[in-house]
């Protein structure tokens, strides 16, 4: 796999919004359109079907990138922040928007919107954004992502026969994962034509996941739905191969 065909435009603003747990939703958008918080919150709650989108994550699990040029020196720039509670998802804020080696500028916090006892205060009321499921959901790749919509709290979008149920199966070393999470993105984006979540496992943290997934090696790309499982073992570089496996029914 090569990054001649790379999947993110040149110029581009993305918004990542993280869990208590662990789980991130994101999306990337060249034409930097508005209300990005708002609709990452509405994609959240249709896919971990919470009753009510979670604003009160804003701003404080947030992290936040815009790449621009200078109309007069056409130089480009990047500017990437992110708040004190997702510092340490910095390599996978790489990883998801192309920017290897980026330098994560963490805000400073403010008390008067990131008070953490207020977000604590949520927690009996959404406790599935306390359960870490490791997943990583493009919202971008959401059924029409830039119209408002009412979620159903009994319904999901990883029920429909169109979407994609991905497991990445890792051990551990932190740059290898970057790179295999990296690849294996640009890949999802440009070769698959239907939404799809993302769950990485390390398999020292989660033993008891790997051998439910029969997975004995890393990396390993599981395709737990659509039925039939389907895995890929070793290092996920071959393009046309890796999006045959997962497309084929």
């Amino acid at each position: 796999m090569t990054d001649s065909s790379p999947a993110l435009p040149l110029l581009f603003k993305g918004i990542a919004l993280f869990t208590p747990g662990g789980d991130i939703i994101y999306g990337i958008d060249p034409n930097k359109q508005d209300r990005w918080h708002t609709h990452l919150c509405t994609g959240l709650q249709e896919v971990l079907g919470l009753s009510e989108p979670p604003h009160f994550l804003i701003p404080s699990y947030t992290a936040t990138i815009d790449r621009w040029r200078d109309p007069k020196t056409q130089n480009l720039h990047t500017v990437a922040e992110c708040y004190p509670p997702v510092q340490r998802y910095k390599y996978l804020l790489n990883a998801l928007f192309g920017t290897p080696n980026l330098t994560w500028q963490v805000v400073p916090w403010q008390e008067e919107f990131c008070e953490p006892l207020i977000v604590e205060s949520y927690r009996s009321r959404f406790p599935e954004l306390w359960d870490c499921h490791d997943l990583i959901i493009p919202y971008h790749r959401l059924p029409n992502p830039w119209e408002e919509f009412q979620a159903v709290p009994s319904l999901s979008f990883l029920d429909s026969p169109n979407t994609y149920v991905l497991r990445l199966f890792v051990s551990g070393d932190r740059s290898s994962t970057e790179k295999t999470l990296m690849n294996l993105h640009r890949l999802l984006e440009d070769g698959l034509k239907f939404p799809y979540t993302l769950k990485v496992i390390d398999i020292f943290k989660h033993p008891e996941q790997a051998e439910k997934d029969q997975v004995s090696a890393t990396p390993t790309l599981v395709r737990a739905w659509p039925t039939p499982v389907r895995r890929i073992v070793g290092e996920l570089e071959d393009t046309e191969r890796i999006l045959k496996i997962i497309a084929t029914v």
